[in-house]
């Protein structure tokens, strides 16, 4: 930098200020001389804007205003180019034509574009020859050779060079690589692994089970695999199909209808493979399909006997004869050996055993008495069994119809009661009757009403025959009087017109009774002339019911007081509550209890039976108890009380007052002690005597006789 106001002397001081300025550039102070301190890299930064200005050396006063420059850096070849994508995967269609596009690679250079050739990149391929080629400035990658086949190669290898300085020597390069894929097209037929396949089955093979398979093999892959298998020729046609497993692509061979080897043992056939998507550019090369030939033998099996006739329908009269014959059926061995057959009736079918069969030629018979009444339709199940292997069984269903004849008289429809009112008029209609007929005639019933002989002169009522098939009973004058008569009966003869006729008679019952004005019937009873007094029914069955109730009330009062003067306690003897035991043994004191039996003290009432309530149920039925088993002599009395004492407390059966035991034997340990001591085993020198004297005076006497004793030792 220089100032045009230097003059050359020293005072000028040149300064320098902006982008780098005293790191990266500095400047000579006097001269204005700038130097770069660093290595520069356009890369990094391009260009710095800095700020000069010259002062006065001694003061720092600028002498002019300051100057702004842009310092450039200028680009060199420093850069390789560089595939930032990469490495690239790219597909064609295999069987493509040269100059197919591929796919594009982009190369990027860091160098300047604009100055020189340090960006100009050119492209060529390094591996990947004859097959593709590359466009060199526009990186352009496309098929090289025609027809290349992915069923010979699929995968190719491409390496890429992009080279700057426009391709020349002195230039830096970069590589990249690209795995070119063909893909698929349908360019190959299926074949047949064979031309000829051989299967055998079994007759008795079921309908859609598969008998074999046949492959057809197709170089593609995919959609363009796919082939579908159709029976194009051949004597079963009509027996087989044939279908593609989806998974396998295999082509299954399934029987469509049954097979007999005794009518035909083997079938020819010819099967044709095609694939179901086609590309027309591909057509000229042939048909994409092929065909191959499928023999298939059917082997013999023991198959069930075969009915005549899938069903059976037989009709019979009701009123057959047992043992007629209803029918036939027929069933024969379908294989060489023919076996003889064995007809039977699967019981199952024929619960109550109504039909028989013959089992060697398989006529029906009947074997109990058929009513169509009952039941018109038989439907049972002729089982057929080949005699030399009892496994090979068939059935057949067999429906019996039962025929109609006339053998069921007619009959009234239901019981009817006839209702006539006493102020009814000569020729008024009394009641309409219909009648029913188990039996069904071809062409309908057609019924024929008549009187008994007896009754043809009947003086009150009459028949009339209606069109409708029912009859009319009809009054043949008025008057009538329940007082009279209540109820009249019309025996009336029903005939049916079948062959021969049948009849039956049914009586009419016919009650008078009262009427209104209008002929609605109100009583029926003749209970006005039964109650002269003007009771009605249900009052005079209030009162009958009120006395009944009275009677009841008088007899459960007797009852009760009867009851009340009972004792509560049944018992033979009298109630008494002091018992006095009497036993003969003297025993040996107190303190004795061998000398008598203690189980004598355990009951006074006595040990057979209880004593029974009378003034209470008890609420649970209880057993009597036992009589009470001896208790050993050693036994405390005091302890037995007790004992007993819980058991009262704990029976239902017992009073409901205290009861006092009373027993001669005062217990161990008894405070009054015994009144003879004669054989004591303690003297009387070692008893006190003084609580006779506090006894009363009933023992005045004995209380004084023991004091004296004492005195008498004391002196």
């Amino acid at each position: 930098l220089h100032t045009d106001l230097d003059p050359g002397s020293s005072k000028i001081k040149y300064i320098l200020s902006g982008d780098g300025a005293g790191t990266i550039f500095v400047i000579n102070d006097k001269t204005g001389d700038i130097h770069a301190m660093k290595r520069l890299d356009r890369e990094e930064k391009a260009e710095y804007t800095l700020t000069a200005q010259a002062v006065d050396r001694d003061t720092n006063q600028p002498l002019e205003p300051p100057s702004e420059f842009i310092i450039k850096v200028q680009d060199i070849n420093d850069n390789a180019p560089e595939f930032v994508e990469g490495p690239y995967h790219a597909t064609v269609p295999e069987m493509s034509v040269v100059g197919t596009f591929v796919t594009k690679v982009t190369a990027t250079d860091a160098d300047d574009p604009v100055y020189g050739n340090s960006a100009k990149l050119v492209y060529s391929i390094l591996e990947g020859q004859p097959y593709f080629s590359i466009e060199p400035h526009t990186a352009i990658i496309k098929t090289a050779l025609p027809n290349m086949d992915r069923e010979a190669k699929e995968e190719y290898f491409v390496v890429i060079q992009a080279k700057d300085m426009g391709g020349h020597m002195g230039g830096l390069s970069g590589t990249t690589t690209v795995t070119i894929t063909l893909t698929d097209v349908n360019d190959n037929p299926p074949k047949f692994a064979q031309s000829l396949y051989h299967f055998s089955v079994m007759e008795d093979v079921a309908l859609g089970e598969p008998i074999g398979r046949v492959k057809a093999n197709d170089l593609d892959i995919g959609e363009n695999a796919k082939s579908s298998y159709d029976i194009i020729e051949g004597d079963g046609m009509d027996i087989f199909e044939i279908t593609t497993d989806a998974q396998t692509q295999d082509g299954i061979i399934r029987v469509r209808k049954p097979l007999d080897f005794e009518t035909k043992k083997s079938y020819t056939l010819k099967v044709e493979a095609a694939n179901i998507h086609i590309d027309p550019r591909f057509l000229s090369g042939g048909p994409f399909k092929d065909t191959a030939t499928v023999k298939i033998v059917v082997e013999d099996a023991d198959e069930p006997p075969v009915f005549s006739s899938p069903t059976y329908l037989l009709e019979v009269h009701e009123n057959a004869a047992l043992n007629s014959v209803l029918g036939q059926v027929t069933a024969h061995d379908p294989d060489v050996s023919s076996s003889p057959i064995r007809f039977s009736i699967d019981r199952h079918t024929d619960l109550e055993r109504q039909f028989n069969i013959n089992a060697e030629d398989g006529k029906i018979t009947l074997a109990t008495p058929l009513d169509r009444e009952t039941s018109t339709w038989h439907n049972i199940t002729i089982v057929a069994t080949e005699t030399r292997n009892h496994s090979q069984v068939s059935r057949v269903p067999v429906a019996i119809k039962v025929l109609d004849v006339n053998d069921n008289a007619p009959e009234f429809a239901s019981e009817h009661e006839a209702f006539l009112c006493e102020n009814g008029k000569p020729g008024q209609v009394i009641q309409i009757v219909s009648a029913v007929d188990k039996d069904d005639p071809k062409n309908g019933h057609y019924f024929l009403y008549s009187l008994l002989p007896e009754m043809v002169n009947n003086p009150n009522f009459t028949i009339k025959k209606n069109e409708d098939n029912t009859l009319s009973i009809l009054a043949k004058h008025s008057g009538f009087s329940r007082q009279k008569q209540e109820v009249y009966l019309l025996p009336i003869v029903i005939s049916d017109s079948g062959t021969p006729p049948m009849s039956s008679t049914s009586t009419l019952t016919i009650r008078v009774c009262g009427c209104s004005s209008d002929g609605i019937v109100q009583s029926c009873n003749v209970e006005a002339y039964v109650l002269p007094i003007g009771l009605s029914m249900g009052a005079l069955i209030a009162i009958l019911a009120c006395i009944i109730l009275l009677l009841v009330i008088v007899v459960l009062f007797v009852t009760l007081r009867r009851h009340k003067n009972e004792p509560l306690i049944i018992k033979d003897d009298e109630d008494v509550r002091e018992n006095i035991i009497r036993y003969d043994d003297e025993g040996g004191g107190e303190e004795d209890t061998e000398a008598f039996d203690i189980a004598t003290l355990q009951n006074p009432d006595g040990i057979n039976g209880f004593l029974p309530r009378k003034d209470i149920k008890p609420d649970l039925q209880f057993m009597p108890r036992q009589g009470l088993a001896p208790v050993p002599n050693g036994v405390d009395v005091d302890e037995f009380i007790n004992v007993r004492l819980h058991e009262a407390d704990n029976d239902p059966t017992a009073p409901p007052y205290d009861s006092i035991q009373i027993y001669g034997y005062e217990g161990k340990g008894s405070a009054a002690g015994s009144l003879s001591s004669l054989e004591s085993s303690t003297s009387d020198s070692d008893q006190n005597f003084d609580y006779l004297s506090e006894w009363g005076p009933r023992f005045k006497r004995l209380g004084e006789l023991y004091s004296v004793g004492e005195s008498d030792k004391e002196t």
